[in-house]
């Protein structure tokens, strides 16, 4: 084999006459007028080369001319312009072309299960014939770049952590078992009987004890792994940008994580973003956009009318109101002329939602036409047509629940009505317009109805609002938690928070709040505890989301598309084959046994 003096990609007007080496892939072959065309591809792009029968020996033509596509080659011959008219300007190294003199097949590739070459027909290959074949799937230029911009983003992130003082740090991959949140994979020691790893979740506790241990500012783009449903964006196995800090309070965090998303949008698209981004709370995203993760790029905003209808004729909603729910509406503008299929597709997505029903009212040719207005008093609706601007061909959409329900039922008909506008060119969103924010001051605990008790809305080792400790033994619904999010577009990109640092108000989240057994914190946690009394920094930090940031930046809805080897949504990696059987011997070797689960009859 020749090695290549020169990328595909590199070739231009520049290198006329120079004689060059090409290795690469076949991409694609054309015969015109008995001259043949075969376009080589490498990783960084592709040029033409010309097989001409009165330039080569037959034996080389006939050669090339047999060649699949994919097929792996070597090519030497001189640089020319091409012809006039038949410059390609779709490629960079349109201009040029190369004379073969002389070729090696390196491996001559079988027929393919599906085209590379053709970038819209790959794309409408069936997504599992794309994994199993993901060798192949990897050389369409689309993924190449998805993984050259991966790539570039890393080393950007590394780059600017290291500029700021931070030092990467390695965390174990094999953990013990703390059962809160998602479920774990387990990994059986064999050293060990019937005992196990765990594989984290996240570092959180290794990178908090790192802060015990006086490195101060940590990073790590971090493999962390959660044993639960996927879907679009969640893989069992994962990556984010793990950061922790020592001496710091919230706005330390939000001006670090501000200047790394600058740099890593300059990096991959060239655009410069806000040096700051807007804050707002959870309670005012829910109250506006009706979700903690809100798509800002649109308006169609909520609004609350429980004071106006308080009174109302209309008894849902008076009713609603006396039993200490709120009613909320927000104005689809230009939605009037919604079917009646997409109507009950609304209405049906509210009741999924707990909703039992959809109120609305259509405004068309001047008239609101619902059968609820008839209840409404003149003064409720000025209040309506003033608060949300009611015009000709706009559609209200209420919810009646109490507050975090009626919120989330109308977030939800909000994205909706944002897409039915869309289809109907009535929404045009920017796809390079990114709308980034903080989401702050969630509810440091919730309540579990069935369980009878609270648990952490984020971790337990979250700090609560310096002035809402007290509220922690009389009033733990009202504790807000040091906690923000990053959110972009409708995407949250990460989150975090500052830490309990005092082993006091741990023990006392533990045991009094989440009431965690006391043998149960000693096994989980009791090194951290124990750690904590040797002198513990106030500290804080963040997970972002490696996988979900390169999806945003490559403008595609699945991470599946930015992960070299993916799982599909059944957790298998259709290429290997995993997961697999083990033998006998291997579990005997880790002391397990598995039990035949029983055949379905029938």
């Amino acid at each position: 084999m020749k090695k290549r003096t020169i990328h595909c990609n590199a070739i231009r007007i520049d290198h006329i006459d120079q004689v060059v080496t090409l290795n690469g892939w076949v991409h694609s072959r054309r015969d015109l007028g008995g001259v043949l065309f075969i376009d080589l591809r490498d990783r960084e792009g592709r040029t033409q080369t010309v097989f001409d029968p009165s330039d080569v020996s037959s034996e080389l033509f006939d050669q090339a001319a047999s060649l699949h596509s994919e097929s792996v080659v070597s090519v030497t011959g001189k640089v020319r312009r091409r012809p006039e008219g038949t410059d390609n300007t779709k490629i960079p190294t349109g201009e040029v072309e190369i004379m073969v003199q002389s070729m090696e097949v390196l491996n001559a590739a079988d027929v393919l299960p599906f085209p590379v070459d053709d970038p819209e027909t790959a794309s409408k290959v069936n997504e599992e014939l794309r994994l199993k074949y993901r060798y192949l799937d990897l050389r369409r230029p689309e993924m190449m770049r998805h993984l050259r911009l991966r790539s570039k983003v890393a080393t950007a992130t590394r780059v600017f952590m290291e500029e700021e003082g931070f030092l990467e740090v390695e965390t174990p991959t094999l953990f013990k078992s703390t059962p809160e949140g998602a479920r774990e994979f387990l990994v059986p020691s064999r050293l060990h009987p019937s005992q196990a790893y765990a594989l984290p979740q996240s570092p959180q506790q290794f990178k908090q004890i790192l802060m015990v241990s006086g490195v101060e500012k940590y990073f790590q783009l971090a493999r962390c792994y959660r044993d639960e449903d996927l879907r679009a964006d969640r893989q069992p196995e994962f990556t984010q940008v793990d950061i922790e800090m020592s001496f710091i309070d919230r706005e330390d965090i939000y001006a670090l994580i501000e200047g790394l998303m600058g740099r890593v949008w300059e990096a991959a698209l060239g655009q410069t973003i806000p040096k700051s981004f807007r804050r707002i709370t959870f309670d005012q995203a829910m109250n506006t956009y009706g979700i903690d993760k809100p798509d800002t790029r649109f308006g169609l905003e909520i609004h609350d009318f429980s004071e106006a209808f308080k009174e109302s004729s209309f008894k849902v909603f008076s009713g609603t109101i006396q039993k200490g729910g709120v009613i909320k509406a927000l104005n689809a503008k230009g939605l009037a002329d919604v079917t009646q299929g997409q109507m009950e597709g609304l209405t049906q997505l509210a009741i999924s939602q707990g909703a039992k029903g959809l109120a609305f009212i259509k405004v068309e040719g001047g008239e609101w036409k619902s059968p609820i207005v008839k209840f409404f008093s003149e003064q409720e609706k000025q209040t309506l047509q003033s608060t949300l601007e009611i015009e000709d061909g706009d559609l209200i959409l209420f919810a009646a629940d109490s507050w975090l329900p009626a919120c989330e039922v109308l977030g939800r008909i909000r994205l909706r009505c944002a897409e039915l506008l869309q289809q109907r060119g009535r929404l045009t969103i920017d796809p390079l317009r990114f709308d980034f924010l903080w989401v702050t001051d969630f509810p440091l605990l919730s309540f579990d109805k069935e369980m009878n008790r609270w648990y952490s809305s984020h971790h337990p080792f979250t700090a609560p609002v310096e002035e809402d400790v007290d509220l922690l033994a009389s009033d733990p619904r009202s504790v807000r938690g040091q906690h923000y999010d990053l959110v972009v577009n409708g995407v949250e990109l990460g989150g975090g928070s500052i830490r309990i640092h005092q082993p006091s108000v741990q023990r006392t989240i533990f045991e009094q709040v989440l009431q965690i057994p006391e043998d149960v914190i000693q096994a989980r946690f009791g090194y951290m505890l124990d750690a904590f009394r040797y002198g513990c920094p106030p500290h804080g930090g963040i997970a972002l989301g490696f996988d979900r940031l390169i999806a945003i930046l490559c403008q595609t809805p699945s991470i599946r598309d930015v992960i070299a080897f993916p799982k599909t949504a059944k957790g298998t990696c259709l290429m290997t084959e995993s997961p697999g059987s083990v033998d006998a011997r291997q579990l005997r070797d880790l002391h397990i046994q598995w039990r035949q689960q029983p055949k379905s009859e029938g």
